[in-house]
């Protein structure tokens, strides 16, 4: 897994341990991700269903996207389409992708790199791998997440937020046996690079096998870990057992716990994590396909500036 790796552990910032009163934050549920197919049908775990969309706020959904060893003329995307309403996160740990939008914005990401567009007010966009990996074949494997826009910003000019792997803050747990990186938000009093319109924190957290990760949280977010790779348990007193392509939903307070079990299989030697919460925006929500707005009617609208060419033009198009 080449998402930014560090060879010695103990030379970065070690996260507190909890204090005398801190409350570890409890499972509330455990799910499992069904499979599916997105774009021109490349392989995604929808890692969010079945989770209630009150406790996903600020977020929508989820897609673990591959893991995937492409043969070559394989590799797949998505065709030109429209958002309008909330923001979409790509982080790509192994393989490259490629992105543009109508209002353009755009490039290239690869191994532990990160783009955040915000669709706001409407764009179109396009997610590819170049054509070399096309014609070489090569392993695939991200993330994308869906934040929701609270109703004073859905209409606002879109943006694109290029985040490369090394500007992502790194950490370690106490015991140097959990690397931690922070992508957005504010962990323990370090801030990762990502810039968004409501608090919330996003991390991707390796654990060598037997490793406890101690993650100090925000009081005020909830708080969910997903399972990329690996096996091990959430939870700090009455924990819960977790593997790959599940999601604990995790009650309140003011630190979560994983710990990987001390025997991974050989494939996935450690165990990974996407963890993620935010501050409630606990606004109405109308979702339909690629619109996220508050009301049937703006989803209507949506549609309607879409059809009538007011999100822009595909490039070249």
């Amino acid at each position: 897994m080449p998402a930014i790796t560090v060879d010695d552990l103990t030379v970065l910032p070690r996260l507190s341990v909890p204090g005398l009163g801190d409350q570890p934050r409890p499972v509330r549920q455990v799910t499992t991700a069904p499979q599916g197919y997105e774009g021109e049908g490349f392989p995604v775990r929808r890692a969010f269903a079945g989770i209630d969309l009150r406790d996903l706020d600020p977020f929508i959904m989820m897609d673990q996207m591959g893991e995937v060893e492409y043969a070559p003329g394989e590799p797949k995307g998505t065709p030109w389409h429209p958002h309008r309403g909330f923001e979409t996160v790509t982080y790509i740990i192994d393989g490259v992708f490629d992105h543009q939008d109508s209002h353009g914005g755009g490039g290239t990401i690869t191994n532990g790199d990160t783009q955040w567009m915000t669709a706001g007010s409407g764009l179109l966009h396009i997610e590819t791998p170049p054509e070399w990996l096309v014609q070489q074949g090569g392993l695939f494997h991200g993330v994308q997440l869906w934040v929701n826009l609270p109703k004073a910003d859905k209409l606002n000019a879109p943006r694109y937020q290029d985040i490369r792997s090394g500007e992502v803050a790194l950490l370690t747990s106490d015991d140097a046996g959990a690397l931690v990186r922070v992508i957005a938000g504010s962990v323990d009093g370090h801030a990762g690079p990502g810039s968004t319109y409501s608090p919330m924190t996003l991390v991707h957290a390796t654990l060598e096998p037997g490793a406890r990760l101690d993650l100090p949280w925000q009081v005020e977010h909830n708080a969910l870990v997903y399972v990329l790779n690996g096996s091990g348990r959430v939870g700090a007193t009455e924990s819960s057992p977790l593997h790959a392509g599940q999601t604990a939903v995790l009650g309140a307070g003011d630190y979560l716990t994983v710990t990987a079990d001390r025997r991974q299989e050989s494939r996935s030697p450690r165990l990974d994590v996407i963890v993620v919460g935010g501050q409630p925006i606990r606004e109405p929500i109308a979702w339909a396909g690629p619109f996220v707005m508050n009301t049937k009617a703006e989803v209507l609208s949506a549609y309607e500036d879409y059809q009538k060419g007011r999100f822009g033009l595909p490039i070249g198009g």
